[in-house]
């Protein structure tokens, strides 16, 4: 090969690893980044349970898409930290409204102009009047 030849090669060898090493700046995720992403995600969610007084079993019924391994992982760390310096568990936050609506027994009925009443009698007559 001749030396005009080579020149292009050379600059060619030399700038794969940089062109390489963009694909992380493309966004592409290896499996081994998407792997410890989703073990951090479930340290977090397991760590946030126990700190809320939530039991493991609660925990993996709120979060059935994370991994129950990396939950349990979690919950023990926060448990073991806790424990040594002396932390008491925050209660967790009260139910949505909406759930607290049904739980008196009946949900209740929403009138077709969409206020909550006991039966909607009340708009029932507000419509007769006109």
């Amino acid at each position: 090969m001749s030396p005009k030849a080579r020149r292009p090669l050379c600059l060619l060898v030399l700038a794969a690893p940089l062109l390489l090493a963009g694909c992380d700046l493309l966004g592409i995720e290896s499996p081994e980044k998407v792997a410890a992403k989703k073990e951090a995600e479930g340290k977090a969610i397991g760590a946030g349970c126990r700190h809320s007084a939530r039991s493991v079993e609660a925990c993996y019924e709120l979060n059935k898409r994370a991994d129950k391994a990396a939950i349990f992982a979690g919950w023990k760390e926060m448990n073991e930290y806790m424990a040594e310096n002396k932390i008491e568990a925050v209660p967790p936050p009260p139910p949505p409204a909406a759930d607290a609506e049904e739980s008196d027994g009946e949900p209740k009925k929403k009138s077709a102009t969409g206020k909550a009443g006991a039966d909607g009698a009340d708009q029932v007559a507000e419509k007769k009047s006109h």
